[in-house]
């Protein structure tokens, strides 16, 4: 692969540095939350092909794949542990908020909720990618969140049709209740949330879950779904956890993985 200009490799090389910066602080001034969430320990998820199903509700692929990145390209363009710094390392596994608070059941009157919960739980907001796609996960050591990033190319216009639903998810869904699998009814809340101009496009939603378990033990999760798309390649982030989940982690991300992928679309055209 073509080298990036040195212009454009001190750029992204600043990027991280002002995200390490920004993720160290969030990580100090994190109020000591619950670290019940924390997973447990397995090997190491990076992958540039996944058997996760799409979500039962989302839109199919298109037979043609779209021009986008091949596997490699997508690898190099992942956000990485060293970008992040500590306290991020290489997943330990599933953690278990998802099966427990995310595996629920939406009233059949509330078919969006239900669409949303799905796509939370699958972590498939467009479903399966005809091409190639790369993923990784990290865990935040301290208090157990975890951040799932993925690039993979999909038709841009479904992309756009799906950041357009979730933008409308806030005003939709708002709040409403879940039957999770392992911890009863949970009070479901969606908000907007704000990403930087990256990317072509973008949209991002924070959801909160909130109740208590069948021991009465209190439960609040909090999982920030992020997506941003630059040309035929899209940017998909979860972000959740027990503990502290600040905007600025997911936004962060959001922010340097866009230019990153952006600087790999340009090397790639000058390969061809």
């Amino acid at each position: 692969m073509t080298p990036a200009p040195a212009a454009a490799a001190r750029a992204l090389a600043a990027s991280a540095l002002s995200l390490t910066a920004l993720l160290t602080t969030a990580a100090c001034t994190a109020e000591d939350h619950s670290r019940a969430g924390l997973p447990a320990g397995v090997a190491d998820e990076t992958t540039a092909t996944a058997s996760r199903s799409p979500a039962p509700a989302g839109k199919q692929p298109s037979a043609a794949p779209p021009a986008g990145l091949n596997e490699a390209q997508a690898r190099a363009a992942l956000i990485t542990q060293q970008d992040l710094g500590e306290p991020w390392v290489p997943t330990r596994g599933v953690a278990t908020w998802r099966d427990g608070l995310l595996k629920a059941r939406v009233e059949d009157d509330a078919a969006p909720c239900r669409k949303l919960m799905d796509v939370l739980y699958t972590e498939e907001l467009f479903g399966t990618p005809a091409g190639p796609r790369a993923v990784i996960t990290l865990d935040d050591a301290y208090d157990g969140s975890q951040l799932r990033y993925q690039v993979a190319a999909f038709r841009p216009e479904d992309v756009d049709r799906t950041l357009r639903w979730l933008r409308t998810m806030p005003e939709v869904c708002g709040e409403f209740a879940a039957r999770t699998a392992r911890a009863g009814t949970q009070g479901v809340e969606v908000e907007e949330l704000e990403l930087p101009e990256a990317g072509d496009a973008r949209a991002a939603v924070r959801v909160t879950m909130t109740g208590e378990t069948e021991d009465g033990e209190p439960t609040y999760l909090t999982v920030d779904l992020a997506a941003v798309r630059v040309g035929e390649d899209t940017v998909t982030l979860t972000n959740g956890g027990y503990g502290e989940v600040a905007p600025e982690v997911t936004q962060g991300v959001v922010e340097l993985g866009a230019e990153r992928l952006a600087e790999i679309r340009r090397q790639a055209r000058l390969e061809v």
